[in-house]
């Protein structure tokens, strides 16, 4: 209303010196808080051309040069730089699997607890991502033995083993390597190569168990490499696909030779054919998978 801005004007002007230490006030706050916004986008801005350094340099990025750094031309070139960790290492160490010590611990683990109770001999330690029958991922340790293949379910945070699944070598009838495919009209997708471990030949998944996201009774198993791969030399070996597969076909033809197979006198068979995931919407698996809920990995303030 017109009378009221009029009056509460007149206010502010009848005594003017009572209400500029007021005013001086919101000034600051405000030119305070603009500062603030400015510091805020230009350390964005600073992050954005570092991605974009890195993208158009293959994740290199030039060392900094200061403003007031003079330098002779007849002299070393040395800089004055900070450091700049490549991105793919900044993003595996919110995984703990890469924290010092604890894949070595995991290993000390389940040896201790698992094998050496079983009696086996250990031949490698692996660290693979599963892709279940309803294309969800999930963070495990493989382990080739003499006569099994264990698929461990481990908890990096607390360091200790949740579940093992225990398959027979001499079961093992065929290991199909391959790219991952979907039925026709399937809104789920996923890209790169897998390798699917298949037992018990006689045996179909039944319709309950093809449509249970939760059931153990599917008689394959599917891996494909972890997402640390490339963070160091380390992870690098003990994440590679062909590495695991050329041990295993190994391991597999050896433990079938001291102990045949049960109605397959041919023994363990390697194909390379596309692996089919038969799932349609995949809405699930598109958020688990999105937001690495099969992982153990850092979240965040808000938990874990």
């Amino acid at each position: 209303m017109p009378g009221s801005t009029c009056v509460s004007f007149s206010i502010h002007l009848k005594d003017p010196i009572k209400h500029f230490g007021d005013f001086s006030k919101v000034c600051f706050a405000w030119g305070f808080f603009f500062q603030a916004v400015d510091m805020l986008e230009e350390e964005n801005n600073q992050e954005f051309e570092t991605e974009e350094l890195e993208e158009k340099h293959g994740g290199d990025v030039p060392e900094p040069r200061l403003a007031t750094d003079v330098r002779d031309p007849s002299a070393s070139a040395t800089s004055a730089s900070y450091p700049r960790p490549h991105v793919k290492q900044v993003i595996a160490r919110k995984f703990f699997v890469t924290r010092p010590g604890a894949f070595d611990q995991a290993i000390e683990d389940i040896n201790t607890h698992v094998v050496e109770n079983a009696g086996e001999t250990v031949d490698s330690f692996w660290l693979l991502t599963e892709v279940d029958h309803w294309n969800n991922e999930k963070e495990r340790i493989v382990v080739i033995t003499d006569s099994a293949l264990l698929v461990c379910k481990y908890n990096f945070i607390m360091l200790s083993c949740l579940q093992v699944q225990r398959i027979p070598l001499s079961h093992v009838d065929r290991v199909c390597i391959g790219q991952f495919t979907f039925p026709e009209r399937s809104l789920s997708k996923r890209e790169g190569e897998g390798l699917r471990i298949h037992w018990d030949n006689l045996k179909e998944p039944s319709f309950l168990s093809r449509w249970n996201p939760w059931s153990t009774e599917v008689p394959y198993v599917t891996f494909m490499e972890h997402p640390v791969k490339g963070s160091t030399q380390r992870f690098g070996a003990i994440c590679q696909m062909s590495m695991f597969s050329a041990q295993l076909v190994q391991a597999i033809q050896k433990a079938q030779r001291k102990n045949p197979p049960p109605g397959n006198p041919t023994g363990v068979v390697v194909l390379n054919q596309p692996l089919l995931i038969d799932t349609h919407v995949g809405l699930m698996s598109f958020l688990g998978n999105h937001n690495k809920l099969g992982y153990a990995i850092a979240r965040g303030s808000f938990g874990f």
